[in-house]
């Protein structure tokens, strides 16, 4: 069976991408950490000191995470050799299916694994903190900053991630002012600093009565929500602080009070702030936390000597600066500036598939460093 030949023909060469993948992970030292990691969290006072305690039960379930998926492609690789075995020594095509099934699912996984392989960046395990701002375009930028956030809510979704709304401003006909979001998963900070940077939007605007085309941008600022055990100094003297009412959704007691904080980072001009909390005191750490892990994000990039590369509020939210385009009309196409991928299922994207951008952006940057 010809069909036969393209299944071994898939099969063999997964087989290579499985082994090198393994390869690449280290699975006998992985083995050996895990180990270590046993013997430590079974010694007497191990949770004396709870954040470094914490540290290591994290590293275990990473490292346990590498081993069983490891162990899954091969199990899949096994069953998937007995399979195309028995198929063609009883020229029953009855099993057909199940092998495409299980070769499609095995490059889906070796592809995931290939990826999470690029993100080994020191903050690239953590959860993220995404804020969008409108920019140049008025209420039509506004309307544009609530489909991103729509587009980012449903692309967490469907990769089961979940999310935490910390601040929420609505536009004054449309949209938003602003919104910053804790996304919780793994590696949601590796995969959504692809995302950083200015978007572009081309439409006939719905707000227009002319009907004319338009052209407005939002910014996206990614940056790692840090651990409790990791720990960015500010200094009280290099921080404004302002407390004023809250707006939006939050019933009578957000919208009546002082309770949201507006922080001001003055040697770096970073500002963030808070307001969906009830509380004052609440919204004031949800707002050092956004600062500090801003602040791990500036230094990460001096560190690479690429504090250029850092977008968000420190690029021009206007022409010029997009690092992607999404157009409407005449023609429906997304394209990233950066890599050069369009994609022409515009409804797609904006309804949460921005993963082959994101895929596409991690390989750029990985053979961008490699050329370097």
């Amino acid at each position: 069976m010809e069909i036969l030949l393209e299944h071994k023909s898939r099969l063999a060469e997964l087989h290579d991408k499985v082994e090198d993948v393994i390869a690449h992970r280290g699975l006998d030292d992985l083995t050996d950490e895990l180990k270590e990691i046993s013997l430590q969290m079974e010694s007497d006072g191990f949770w004396d000191q709870v954040d470094a305690a914490q540290k290591v039960t994290r590293r275990r379930a990473e490292v346990e995470k590498t081993l069983k998926s490891a162990e899954r492609m091969r199990g899949i690789l096994e069953d998937l050799e007995v399979l195309i075995e028995l198929a063609g020594e009883a020229q029953d095509e009855e099993l057909l299916p199940e092998i495409e099934e299980g070769l499609s699912a095995l490059e889906a996984e070796t592809e995931q694994q290939q990826l999470e392989l690029l993100l080994s960046g020191e903050a690239d395990g953590y959860d993220a903190l995404l804020t969008i701002h409108p920019g140049a375009g008025g209420t039509e930028s506004t309307d544009w900053a609530n489909m991103l956030y729509r587009m980012y809510t449903r692309w967490a979704e469907q990769n089961d991630f979940s999310l935490t709304v910390l601040d929420y401003q609505p536009g004054d006909e449309a949209g938003i002012k602003s919104v910053t979001i804790k996304v919780v998963g793994p590696h949601a900070y590796g995969y959504l600093k692809a995302e950083a940077g200015v978007h572009r939007l081309v439409r006939i605007s719905p707000f227009d009565a002319a009907k004319r085309r338009h052209t407005s941008f939002a910014s996206v600022f990614v940056s790692p929500d840090l651990p409790d055990d990791v720990v960015v100094e500010i200094d009280k003297k290099d921080l404004r602080e302002d407390v004023f009412r809250a707006s939006g959704a939050g019933g009578q007691h957000i919208n009546k009070t002082s309770s949201a904080v507006r922080l001001t980072h003055l040697p770096t001009g970073l500002v963030v702030q808070c307001q969906n909390e009830r509380s004052q005191h609440q919204n004031r750490d949800q707002a050092m936390k956004v600062l500090q892990s801003r602040l791990y994000e500036l230094e990460l990039a001096k560190r690479e000597a690429k504090l250029g590369e850092i977008v968000g509020e420190k690029m021009d939210n206007a022409w010029g600066s997009q690092i992607r385009s999404y157009v409407f009309h005449p023609y429906q196409m997304v394209k990233d500036h950066r890599t050069g991928l369009d994609v022409g299922n515009l409804s797609a994207v904006m309804d949460g598939d921005v993963g082959p951008f994101i895929r596409r952006y991690l390989l750029h940057r990985m053979a961008t460093a490699e050329e370097e």
